[in-house]
């Protein structure tokens, strides 16, 4: 097959396959991409289909996958959606929202996904690369693989694992967790279930996460290379900064512990949680410890507890309502605790939520297209057809103080408040429709916004902490914090140090003379 691509770039691509899920890929082609920046290059990062319900939204309101925009700003570019033209966003009993280029096209189920979806996602992926390197011609396809690429049963049908890089004639790295243990066994047997001309495209191994001296690994990476043909071409570290997760999986491995934090957040695991990179500013809040708690569990006597996003926001309250879990919130906000939802979140403390045509797909039974809330907000919610999904710029917020915030929205559900209730509830924001906050005497510490990456906003977050820090006379934290984009800017640049620290590229780089 002609390589079109080749009409476009004068660059080879470079692609990050892994041994596994959880590999370490996004974060390597994260940090690839800011080292080729910094040489001169333009990376474009591509993903051509990603599994998550951690998504962003482009300018031009068009859905992808996070780890795709944290790329893309790694690289120093926009993101859109033409980086990632295939995003499943799972909504449980194996199903997925089918997302091509940015628009939601339909729903598929896992057992009949290839044989329905296989031709259309192809050309969606296609038409993202002819697109995204079209727009930058000047660019260097920096691709990154999904899950393993030797899935041997569905091997025949992956769609961006080595497909894409024979497509692309990519030179690969093949990264491999060590933290995991069985990191040797991982590389030989990947490599042995390529095909030869696949293994031509492994130009270098990369060993991610290496606890302790690097002269430890020395006769292991001479037994790999010796054993493989092919190059070790670098170890990487295990770095302490907290970096954005793909998948709500990964959550469970987050233990960050802080010495004498001043506030703690709980934050409700919900099985089906969405957009958990809402919380990373609050992870990087020195003062602030992040504590998680799933169903079944205890709340505790936190600070303040945060409901997250959710892709199936009915199922996930009744999970609360049958754990328990709902009345212990219930109970902490009644008592003066402080409660915060974002978007599905904000809609579970509303009075109801109704989803008459089952968007959110089949529910445990015929009664859940309608169920009671928490009753901490006086709104409702009903799950429309139309999706809302748009980038918002420089609102004026009207709690705690007024302040000027983005973010973006992606939800179904519209919310309106009670109009018997009015008068026990303010807008939080000069949009009138952006999120509420109770003005009852008794729950007025009880809010909510549609509005993702609200925590984003440097002095809005200041000033929402500075509500919990009050309530335990301590002193206020300074509000003129910058935007998490500039901590996200220097965690990118850590990683990248680390990366050119310990890796050498010049076998993957095929620059031409």
């Amino acid at each position: 097959m002609a390589n079109p691509m080749r009409t476009f770039n004068s660059f080879t691509p470079l692609m990050v396959l892994g041994t596994s899920s959880g590999a370490g890929k996004s974060l390597m082609n994260a940090a690839l991409c800011r080292v080729l920046k910094r040489y001169g290059e333009m990376p474009l990062p591509f993903k051509g289909q990603n599994m998550s319900n951690n998504a962003w939204v482009d300018d031009n309101g068009g859905e992808m996958g996070y780890s795709q925009a944290l790329q893309a700003w790694a690289a120093g570019i926009e993101p859109t959606c033409t980086m990632n033209p295939i995003l499943l966003k799972p909504k449980g009993n194996c199903t997925s929202e089918v997302i091509h280029l940015g628009k939601t096209v339909g729903i598929a189920n896992a057992n009949t996904y290839y044989d329905q979806w296989f031709k259309s996602g192809w050309k969606a992926i296609q038409k993202g690369l002819n697109e995204l390197t079209k727009n930058n011609s000047h660019g260097r396809l920096i691709l990154e693989g999904a899950g393993s690429p030797v899935e041997v049963n569905l091997q025949s049908r992956d769609l961006t694992n080595l497909r894409l890089a024979k497509y692309l004639r990519a030179n690969c790295l093949l990264v491999a967790d060590i933290e995991r243990g069985g990191v040797f066994a991982q590389i030989v047997g990947t490599l042995a279930l390529l095909s030869p001309v696949e293994k031509k495209l492994i130009k270098g191994l990369l060993i991610n996460r290496f606890r302790g001296q690097r002269e430890l690994f020395k006769n292991g990476q001479k037994w790999l290379e010796k054993e493989t043909g092919i190059p070790v071409i670098g170890i990487m570290p295990w770095l302490n900064d907290i970096f954005p997760q793909e998948d709500s999986l990964d959550l469970l491995e987050r233990k960050s512990f802080k010495n004498n934090p001043d506030i703690e957040i709980v934050i409700i695991k919900l099985p089906s949680i969405s957009n958990f990179s809402d919380l990373d500013p609050l992870e990087a809040e020195s003062t602030v410890q992040i504590r998680w708690v799933e169903p079944g569990n205890h709340i505790g006597q936190p600070d303040a507890v945060i409901l997250p996003g959710s892709k199936q926001t009915v199922k996930d309250l009744s999970k609360l309502h049958e754990s328990g879990l709902s009345a212990q919130i219930k109970k902490y906000a009644e008592r003066g605790g402080h409660v915060f939802g974002l978007c599905g979140g904000m809609q579970m403390l509303g009075k109801s939520l109704s989803d008459p045509q089952k968007l959110e797909g089949k529910h445990t039974n015929d009664q859940c297209e309608y169920i009671k809330g928490l009753d901490l907000l006086p709104i409702t919610t009903v799950f429309e057809a139309k999706k809302i999904v748009k980038q918002r710029h420089k609102i004026i917020s009207l709690w705690p103080e007024n302040s000027e915030i983005s973010g973006f929205e992606i939800h179904h559900g519209v919310s309106n408040p009670c109009v018997n209730n009015r008068n026990s509830i303010q807008e939080l924001t000069q949009d009138p429709y952006i999120g509420w906050v109770s003005s009852k005497n008794s729950l007025q510490n009880i809010g909510g916004t549609y509005l993702h990456g609200i925590f984003d906003n440097g002095h809005w977050r200041r000033l929402w902490l500075n509500k919990l820090r009050e309530t335990k006379d301590l002193e206020r934290l300074p509000t003129n914090e910058p935007d998490h984009l500039t901590r996200r800017e220097s965690i990118i640049n850590n990683l990248a140090d680390a990366f050119e620290e310990n890796i050498n590229i010049k076998s993957l780089l095929n620059y031409e003379k």
